[in-house]
């Protein structure tokens, strides 16, 4: 009997030390969280914002997401190794930064990748979580400090790109800095921070005076104190950092005091609903002109044609057309290249996504910016140009009153 129990003691030593030196392989869910390599599915994570102040954009960039899940699903579109399909697990944060912490520590188990981190206050809290998990968040977000971040890769050029060149547009307009008294409007967040900081600099060494700054918050209710300010102050040109639940009402006050300065709004201040006069009267963007650095729904892209396609198959359903359900779907697709490209690598891990990420460079966008991102390096580089786009509001489309350009007081990172 002592023998029996010494030789079984030997078996299992001898067990434990075969099992330090190789380890038993784990499952596919505990190694490669969101990866169920059996099955072929990638599971990515959502943290939208569909019932706050932006949920007007944040609706729409919702879909852009589901269309390409369907899409890739479905089967044929070559956008992942035959086979691999999608799996979501979706959160609204309402656009709240706690809320969006308690959820992606909800979900970060289950996922390998966040698809989209909507909405600047709420994905910088995120940061050291991302980094400690070792997970990349794909952010709805320009904001300067996502390039800085190796874990928040953005798609466009920056905010404050966009808004150094609505600045170069207004000085052209008014026929030279001496000429321009400008009015800025920013939201009280780093994303407002942005035209703030990058606009007051650029106008320092352009020679431009500001002559009113004014701030609001989110969901503010009202805003006619902000536009009377701006009228008593005299702006003839108005940079709005600002979202589409601020724009509608600016404008529509200063039509009612008869206030009628050139608006230049950054990307985030249009929706496509504005097209809509059962929203608000076109005759309040009169005077309103749109920088932004991508393509418009409609343009004449290389891919315009396909996205129209799987939009009219997948998404008509879901969403009248508009551009946040495109700016998402092709931000889905860079998100997926990565992955096939982790894929075919071998590495299915948070690592090997990382590292395929890295390797995105000169990646072709088929004219949604106007220059290729490059990954390969911190800060990163989506490029420079922005253009400025005038609303018509009888074809529902846009004509180029700007062109692309880097604006003129830009200096890259060193």
């Amino acid at each position: 009997m002592k023998r029996h129990r010494f030789q079984l003691v030997v078996t299992a030593l001898a067990a434990t030390v075969a099992a330090c030196g190789k380890p038993a392989p784990e499952s596919a869910s505990a190694a490669t969280p969101g990866i169920d390599i059996a099955r072929k599915v990638i599971t990515v994570g959502m943290l939208n914002d569909e019932s706050g102040p932006v949920a007007a954009i944040g609706r729409p960039y919702a879909v852009g997401k589901r269309i390409l899940q369907k899409q890739v699903n479905a089967g044929g579109s070559g956008l992942l190794p035959e086979g691999w399909s999608l799996e979501y697990v979706e959160r609204d944060h309402g656009y709240n930064p706690q809320r969006s912490v308690q959820l992606f520590n909800e979900i970060r188990e289950r996922v390998l990748f966040i698809g989209t981190s909507f909405g600047t206050p709420n994905t910088l809290p995120l940061r050291p979580l991302l980094e400690r998990n070792r997970i990349v968040a794909f952010p709805a977000s320009l904001s300067s400090k996502m390039y800085e971040f190796e874990y928040t890769p953005p798609l466009a050029p920056s905010y404050k790109i966009e808004a150094m060149r609505g600045l170069d547009f207004a000085v052209a307009k008014a026929g030279g800095a001496d000429k321009l008294k400008l009015g800025l409007v920013y939201q009280q967040d780093d994303y407002g921070l942005d035209g703030l900081e990058s606009v007051t600099e650029s106008a320092r060494q352009l020679g431009v005076a500001i002559v009113s700054t004014q701030t609001y918050a989110a969901g503010q209710p009202d805003y006619t104190a902000l536009v009377a300010a701006l009228k008593q102050a005299g702006a003839t040109h108005v940079i709005m950092t600002a979202v589409p639940s601020a724009t509608g009402p600016i404008l529509g006050i200063a039509a009612q005091l008869d206030y009628k300065p050139v608006w230049i709004g950054n990307s985030p201040s249009w929706i496509d609903r504005f097209f809509d006069p059962k929203v608000v009267p076109a005759t309040i963007f009169d005077n309103y002109y749109w920088v932004m650095s991508t393509a418009y729904w409609g343009e004449d892209v290389p891919f315009m044609k396909p996205f129209l396609d799987a939009y009219a198959k997948y998404g008509r359903e879901l969403a009248a057309p508009d551009y946040y359900v495109m700016a998402s779907y092709s931000q889905g697709l860079t998100q997926v290249e990565v992955a096939r490209r982790m894929i075919e690598s071998g590495e299915l891990s948070r690592a090997g996504y990382l590292k395929a990420l890295h390797g995105l460079k000169d990646y072709d966008t088929q004219g949604v910016i106007a220059e290729s991102p490059d990954f390969s390096k911190l800060p990163y580089q989506a490029g420079t140009q922005s253009r400025v786009l005038k609303p018509d509001f009888a074809k529902r489309s846009w004509t180029v009153a700007g062109d692309y350009a880097t604006p003129i007081t830009f200096k890259a990172p060193q």
